[in-house]
C-alpha cells in the first residue's frame, strides 16, 4: 500500500490534480494518493485523542493482549449451568433491545426460544408474553461472555460451546450451529425448528460433550490459522474449520456410550452443516478481543454486534459502554424469489469475527465464497488491504496466502475510522424482516459511520478529564 509516508518514488500528491499533473508535465515521478477530510465534527476530538499520552501505550497493550489469547475448546454445557439462565431468562444478539422495538427475526427467535423452554405451547402465544415482560427477560449475549450469530438467541437449556484462554482462565460461550435456510437464529420458529432444537439439547450437545471432555482442549485459535489457509474466511465460510473440528472429536464420538444410530446422526449432521465452526470462531474472536477490554485510553474497537434494529460497537478505552445507530440492510445475493424488500436490517453478533480480524476483513484469503456475498476475487483483494488502514496491526498467527502471508488486519481503531472514513466491512447472512421466515440471503454491510464519532466524542471527553485532573 502507498501512503502519503512512504510514497514509492518521487513526490507523493493528494487532493487537486492540478499539482501532479504539473509535475508529471515535468517529468518528475508523481505517486497519487486518495485523501479525504476526517469524518464531519471530529476534527476537535481527533486533535485531542491524537495527543492523549496514554494513547500509543494503550494501544500496544490492547494489541498485545489480544493477539497473545489462544482459545480452547474445553467443554459442551447446558446455558443453564455454564451462563446461569433460568427459565424465562433470555439472551439475545447486539445491543440492548426492548421488545417493542425488536424487528420480526429477533421477535420470531424470542417466540420460538419461549416455546422451546415450554413457557407456551405455540410459539405465537409469546407475543403477548414478551410484550407483558414480567415473566420474561431479554439481556445482550456480550453480557454474559457470550455470543450469538444472527438473532443469537439464547435459553436455559440450550447447550453452548465453552472455550478458554488457559493463561488467565477466561470463558466465552456459544450454542450449537443448527444449519442454514428455516432456523431459529434467522427467525423461524416452526415444529421442525422446534423438533430439531430439541434433539440437539437431548442428543447432540450430550454427545459433543463427552466428546470434548475425552478428547481434551482443543485448540480453536489454530484451526483458525488452518482454515484462512484453507480458503475459509470464518464468518460465511466455515467449511474446512467444520472438518477440522470433526477430525478433532470423530475418535471420541466413535468410541462413545451412546447409541450408534445417534452418533451417526450426529456425524451427518455437523457433516453436512458448512457453517458448524462459525459457532467456535465466533467465542474464540469473542475471548480474543475481551482481553482488551477496560485499558484506559486504548481506541481498539472490542466488539461490533447488532440485534436487527441497531448496530452497537464497544471500544476498550470506554469498557462495557455502547454506541448505537441504526442497523443496515446487507448488500447482496438472495435465495430464491426473496428481494431486498424482505431483508431484516444487519442483526447477529457474528461481526465479533471482524473485530477479530477475520471475515469481510480477511475476504481476500476466500475467493469462493466472493460470490455467494456479491462481490468479486479484486474486491476481496482490495477489501483486505483497505482494513488495514483502520487497524492497529496484523495477526501473523493468521496469515493470507494470496497477500504473501500478510497477518489478518487487527484491532479497529476508531481515530482511525474517523480519520479516513473508511468504515469495518463486514460479509455476513440475511434474515427475513418477517417473524417465521428464517434465511433470505447473504451479502455485505458496514456499520452507520455516526456510531464511530459517538466512540471518538467518549473517548475525548475521557482524555480531557483525565487531562484536567
Amino acid at each position: 500500500m502507498t501512503t502519503t509516508h512512504s510514497p514509492t518514488t518521487g513526490v507523493a500528491s493528494a487532493g487537486a490534480s492540478i499539482f501532479a499533473d504539473a509535475l508529471d508535465a515535468q517529468a518528475v515521478p508523481v505517486t497519487r494518493v486518495d485523501w479525504r477530510p476526517p469524518m464531519e465534527g471530529t476534527e476537535s476530538d481527533l486533535a485531542t485523542v491524537a495527543t492523549d499520552p496514554l494513547r500509543q501505550e494503550a494501544n500496544q497493550r490492547a494489541l498485545e493482549a489480544v493477539l497473545a489469547v489462544q482459545a480452547m475448546v474445553v467443554d459442551v454445557a447446558p446455558a443453564h449451568e455454564v451462563l446461569g439462565l433460568e427459565r424465562g431468562q433470555f439472551l439475545h444478539a447486539g445491543p440492548p433491545l426492548a421488545w417493542e422495538n425488536a424487528s420480526g427475526p429477533m421477535r420470531g427467535a424470542l417466540m420460538g426460544a419461549a416455546a422451546l423452554e415450554g413457557l407456551v405451547d405455540d410459539p405465537e402465544d409469546a407475543a403477548t408474553l414478551f410484550a407483558a415482560g414480567d415473566q420474561v427477560s431479554m439481556e445482550p449475549c456480550h453480557h454474559r461472555q457470550a455470543v450469538g450469530p444472527m438473532a443469537g438467541v439464547i435459553s436455559a437449556s440450550m447447550w453452548m460451546w465453552v472455550l478458554e484462554d488457559p493463561v488467565d482462565g477466561r470463558r466465552t460461550y456459544c450454542s450449537l450451529n443448527e444449519g442454514l435456510g428455516k432456523v431459529l437464529r434467522y427467525g423461524a420458529y416452526s415444529p421442525e425448528v422446534l423438533t430439531r432444537l430439541r434433539w440437539m439439547s437431548e442428543t447432540l450437545g450430550p454427545l459433543l460433550a463427552e466428546a470434548v471432555r475425552a478428547t481434551g482442549p482443543i485448540d480453536a485459535t489454530a484451526i483458525l490459522g488452518q482454515m484462512l489457509q484453507m480458503g475459509d474466511e470464518a464468518h460465511n465460510r466455515n467449511r474446512a474449520g467444520t472438518l477440522m473440528l470433526l477430525r478433532d472429536i470423530a475418535p471420541a464420538l466413535a468410541r462413545s456410550s451412546a447409541d450408534p444410530a445417534d452418533v451417526a446422526e450426529a456425524f451427518a449432521f455437523m457433516g453436512g452443516n458448512d457453517h458448524f465452526f462459525l459457532n467456535v470462531a465466533m467465542p474464540a474472536c469473542k475471548l480474543q478481543m475481551d482481553a482488551a477490554r477496560g485499558i484506559e485510553g486504548s481506541t481498539m474497537v472490542v466488539a461490533m454486534a447488532r440485534n436487527g434494529t441497531e448496530f452497537g460497537i464497544q471500544v476498550a478505552g470506554t469498557d462495557n459502554e455502547w454506541f448505537t445507530g441504526p442497523a443496515q440492510v446487507a448488500d447482496g445475493l438472495f435465495l430464491g424469489d426473496f428481494g431486498p424488500e424482505d431483508a431484516n436490517p444487519d442483526i447477529g453478533d457474528s461481526a465479533i469475527t471482524e473485530t477479530a480480524g477475520i471475515g469481510g476483513f480477511s475476504m481476500a484469503t476466500a475467493p469462493a465464497i466472493v460470490r455467494f456475498v456479491g462481490g468479486s476475487v479484486p474486491d476481496a483483494l482490495a477489501t483486505t488491504r483497505r482494513m488495514g488502514e483502520i487497524t492497529l496491526g496484523e495477526n501473523s498467527r493468521w496469515a493470507i496466502p494470496v497477500l504473501d502471508f500478510l497477518g489478518a488486519p487487527t484491532g479497529i481503531d476508531v481515530s482511525k475510522v474517523c480519520r479516513t472514513g473508511i468504515l469495518p466491512q463486514i460479509n455476513t447472512g440475511m434474515a427475513g424482516r418477517l417473524a417465521g421466515v428464517g434465511q433470505v440471503g447473504a451479502g455485505l454491510v458496514t456499520p452507520p459511520g455516526e456510531i464511530f464519532p459517538s466512540a471518538l466524542a467518549a473517548l475525548a471527553a475521557r482524555t480531557r478529564a483525565r487531562a484536567a485532573s
